[in-house]
């Protein structure tokens, strides 16, 4: 694999620019995982150096070294050419380093500039807190970075985006040369991830070196000036965002070339109808809202941010009550008021939150496979038989190729797509014939997306009826046999999958506001 040329390894470069930060041999071990191997990364000031790998590929490990999470077991970090021991994230903080974490770390109940600035606010005399002086200071952060937004807003009343925004402006308020961007964009939507790109371009032209991690191929081109990948622990390659196109660097990080091609639409016009749902009412989150899905068929939900795809799911599932609207089970009406009667009635619903919704992350794979089948596993004085739930994990660690050290690992120390295959696990084991994946793939890397993809197919081969709610339309284009798509609550359009459906076809209905048409395509 080629290395592009402007790879410093010397301590400044030929244009005598001294790179911002230096790791090199960077060692980690964990109990049973030898989780970075000889890893080396470089950032130039001014810089947007992506850090590209699937997921426990080392790049999270890596970055925490850096930011003082971790401390590293062998090589050295360099901050402008000095050996530095980063001890802690106050002094990663003090070496002007600052972190962004994908899940953000901010307190709901406080402003922006109480967040900003928490355990270093300006004080009077007697300690009493100078708010006026703490709102101008962050009013003079947000004015750098071209920002309206109150000080005194509370944090808990912002968009995501905007909550972002102050957390990059309290990486700011610790004057930071370095940020690291985890998944940054993970919960935007396009015109708010123009607003960060704008914020990123800014910083960038101000000389703060940015780290940028993520697994959205298409925002290397546009934001990244080099990208570094990571496989299995270990450096691969640095190269220019410019000059590589995209297909190289996903070989690079799965070790092997992927190839998506449209979805093969299976004729199902016989398959029994496995989930009817009509007239489905929830205020103006879900309008009268009606469509099938039959056995063996894959139905994609499409539209916009808030246009109700996800409020469907949790109506269907019981997480939330419907005004109105009648549920259909094989053919059958069925009552479905909580989840347990969505369970039972052989549905399983992996939430787009699977750490708050869908495990136990500080269980065992074992606890989390066997949560949904407990009575499966429970003797008649209570006791549980572990040697079953072992055996039953054991066999989907295989079966789905979940990637772990054992059944008895913490989930919280799985990859993501690791810890989505363990939900999928949980309702397999389960035996549940309807599934709804809702967002199946945020934040997992290409390689993983590719393995869930093949899943769900193998699920939909296997006669089990699949929604899938995607914010991507290549993945709903890519997996779908059917998608419906919504609009402020209503279903728009059901449109037919595979070739004949194109990302501006659904658009088109994602944006069909008021006085919208018919559905397009029927129910059956």
């Amino acid at each position: 694999m080629a290395t592009v040329s402007t790879i410093v390894t010397t301590e400044a470069g030929t244009d005598g620019v001294r790179p911002v930060v230096s790791m090199r041999g960077i060692e980690k071990r964990f109990p049973g995982v030898h989780a970075l191997k000889n890893v080396r990364f470089e950032l130039m000031p001014g810089e947007v150096h992506a850090l590209m790998g699937e997921n426990g590929a080392g790049k999270s490990t890596l970055m925490k070294i850096l930011s003082g999470i971790y401390p590293k077991d062998d090589g050295e970090v360099l901050v402008d050419g000095q050996p530095v021991v980063i001890e802690s994230p106050r002094a990663a903080q003090d070496l002007g380093i600052s972190i962004i974490h994908q899940e953000l770390s901010l307190m709901n109940d406080l402003t922006a500039a109480q967040n900003i600035f928490i355990g270093r606010e300006p004080r009077l005399r007697f300690g009493r807190l100078d708010e006026a002086a703490l709102n101008r200071q962050t009013a003079e952060i947000f004015a750098s970075m071209n920002l309206k937004l109150d000080p005194r807003a509370q944090v808990g009343g912002l968009t995501i985006a905007k909550q972002q925004m102050v957390e990059i402006a309290k990486a700011l308020s610790f004057h930071s040369r370095v940020l690291i961007m985890d998944e940054p964009t993970a919960a935007l939507n396009n015109a708010e991830i123009e607003e960060l790109f704008v914020i990123i371009r800014r910083l960038k032209a101000e000389g703060v070196g940015i780290i940028y991690i993520s697994h959205k191929m298409d925002e290397l081109k546009r934001i990244a000036d080099r990208v570094t990948v990571m496989r299995d622990g270990q450096y691969v390659d640095t190269v220019s965002a410019a000059d590589t196109p995209v297909s190289e660097i996903i070989s690079m990080m799965v070790g092997r070339a992927l190839t998506d091609s449209a979805v093969e639409v299976p004729d199902l016009d016989e398959a029994p109808v496995a989930l009817e749902v009509k007239g489905l009412t929830r205020g103006r989150e879900i309008r009268n809202v009606s469509f099938s899905v039959r056995q063996g068929e894959i139905l994609g939900f499409a539209g916009l941010m808030g246009a109700g795809r996800t409020e469907v799911a949790r109506a269907i599932f019981g997480a939330d009550p419907r005004e109105a609207g009648e549920i259909s089970i094989h053919g059958a009406p069925v009552d479905i008021r909580t989840p347990a009667d969505a369970v039972a009635a052989g549905i399983g619903y992996l939430s787009e939150d699977r750490k708050h919704f869908g495990l136990a992350v500080g269980m065992d794979v074992r606890a989390n496979v066997a949560m949904a089948s407990l009575e499966r596993f429970t003797g008649r004085l209570g006791a549980l038989d572990e040697a079953g739930m072992r055996d039953a994990a054991r066999g989907y660690i295989d079966q789905l190729a979940i990637r772990t050290p054992s059944d008895r690992q913490e989930v919280r120390l799985l990859s993501g797509g690791n810890q989505q295959k363990v939900v999928i696990a949980k309702w397999l084991l389960r035996d549940c014939d309807i599934l709804i994946f809702d967002e199946p793939t945020r934040g997992i890397d290409v390689g993983a997306k590719s393995e869930i993809y093949k899943l769900l197919n193998g699920l939909a081969a296997q006669g089990r009826a699949i929604i899938v709610i995607s914010s991507e339309l290549p993945e709903v284009l890519r997996l779908s046999h059917r998608i419906a798509v919504m609009c402020e609550g209503r279903l728009t359009g059901i449109l037919p999958g595979g070739a004949e459906t194109s990302q501006e076809d659904i658009m088109r209905l994602a944006t069909e506001r008021e006085n919208a048409m018919e559905p397009v395509g029927g129910e059956e």
